[in-house]
């Protein structure tokens, strides 16, 4: 009975992963930009600035994929590149967190509203289990990237 259920979950779980790519790709696609894109965007939201070798690190893309990345942000005005104050060499690319926010959020609106109705539809016993699979999973899939990554 358990090996049903897993599998049952398992399914689910693809076809979540599978919506949520082709929802985002049209989101983004409305937004004027590649699917991938708008998720490594949202890299920005969460972390700030970034030089480029930092963006590498969180996305796991090679440096010529990172150039070409901040370049078409940059074409857009959603990042700009700066030195850093404290060491010249060194340039950041800033985000333009309002710009970004005015393109992303009313694309979101529903969704995120649609989102939060369902959460709160369910007991509080009820979303530690959801939050527990959800933490395990994010552990896994982190595990599963640094296993692939080249060292």
């Amino acid at each position: 009975m358990k090996s049903e259920a897993i599998t049952r979950i398992r399914k689910l779980s693809q076809l979540y992963a599978y919506t949520s790519i082709q929802m985002h790709e049209n989101i983004a696609r409305k937004a004027g930009l590649s699917g991938t894109d708008q998720k490594y965007l949202g890299f920005f939201l969460v972390k700030g600035a970034m030089t480029a070798g930092e963006l590498m690190e969180v996305t796991g893309l090679t440096s010529g994929a990172v150039t070409g990345l901040i370049d078409r942000f940059e074409k857009k005005d959603l990042v700009k590149r700066e030195f850093a104050k404290t060491d010249r060499r060194k340039v950041l690319v800033v985000p333009d967190t309002e710009k970004i926010m005015q393109l992303m959020a009313p694309l979101y609106k529903d969704y995120r509203s649609h989102s939060e109705q369902l959460i709160g539809s369910f007991a509080e016993k009820d979303l530690k289990i959801i939050e527990k699979f959800l933490e395990g999973s994010i552990a896994i899939m982190s595990e599963t990237v640094n296993r692939f990554k080249d060292k």
